[in-house]
């Protein structure tokens, strides 16, 4: 590897001299290294006189595969290095506002002990960011379909929706028993959705209307809590309210969308440390059946 690593440099500098300065090597012991690969090989690479150096064919072809060869090993290199090493620094990272309030804080307290020297920039909202413009290292994101990104993405975990309502309101105002009878009953609509007015249960949509639309949804939640209407959100925003029998589930042998939650980040051959630290830590948690589920 050493005899490649000189070969490269003299030729890629066309001078013994230069190259043996580059690594650190007197100019005979360098050209001691080309005489020796020269040898090795049973080709001449470098025609040498006593004004320049000139590739020969072979050296023009051997040193293209040398280049690559070098750059795959200093690659393997650092990445092995990087590995070693306990992540540091800071970590930007996005995620789904109401996601985040509900489950990031003891994920994020376990991580950080695993992991102290690394600091976690945290930013909750619910627009979809540039990453590579706003310097963001890692996206959390809850979809359907990803689309067309250009983006890396590790399926974390599976993410249902419920369409559910207090007690309260079902006494009021009855009980669904098909998805086409929400058309007349008060629907509780989240915005950041699309359409906002359309429930779909497989290939059934159903436009549906009610006294209130918000693009967050603990605040639906917590009102058809107090019995304004029927909500449709994920569980694990519902998952403590249908366990305690405050929110009642309705329609379940109707299929819902099928939503998961994705961790995204810009596409890389060598992923770094922090990064693929947070995402496997996540794939860790997350794996099984998630426990929002178990009501």
């Amino acid at each position: 590897m050493t005899a490649m690593r000189v070969f490269h440099a003299v030729a890629d500098g066309g001078s013994f001299t230069l190259a043996s300065d580059k690594l650190g090597l007197s100019r005979g012991m360098a050209s001691k290294y080309v005489s020796w690969l020269e040898e090795h090989l049973g080709t001449r690479l470098l025609n040498r006189t006593t004004r320049r150096l000139a590739l020969t064919e072979s050296g023009a072809d051997y040193l293209a595969r040398v280049a690559s060869i070098l750059a795959q090993v200093d690659e393997a290199e650092a990445q092995a290095a990087e590995t070693s090493r306990e992540p540091v620094g800071t970590l930007r990272v996005s995620a789904p506002l109401a996601f985040g309030v509900r489950r990031l804080g003891p994920i994020l307290a376990e991580f950080n002990a695993h992991y102290p020297r690394l600091t976690v920039d945290l930013l909750l909202e619910d627009r979809q960011r540039d990453m590579l413009e706003d310097g963001v290292d890692l996206t959390l994101r809850i979809t359907t379909d990803l689309g067309q990104s250009q983006l890396v993405a590790r399926a974390l975990a599976p993410v249902r929706v419920v369409v559910c309502a207090a007690p309260a309101y079902l006494a009021r105002h009855g009980t669904p028993a098909t998805p086409a009878e929400l058309a007349r009953h008060r629907c509780l609509r989240y915005t950041l959705s699309e359409p906002v007015d359309e429930w779909r249960f497989g290939s059934e949509r159903v436009k549906v209307s009610g006294p209130l639309a918000a693009n967050n949804g603990d605040l639906l939640v917590d009102a058809a809590r107090h019995g304004m209407g029927i909500i449709c959100e994920p569980t694990f925003l519902l998952g403590d309210d249908l366990k305690s029998g405050r929110l009642v589930p309705l329609l379940e042998g109707y299929p819902l969308p099928e939503f998961r939650l994705y961790a995204l980040y810009p596409h890389r051959q060598y992923l770094p440390r922090k990064v693929r630290a947070l995402v496997d830590f996540l794939a860790d948690h997350f794996a099984g059946e998630p426990d929002w589920d178990a009501y």
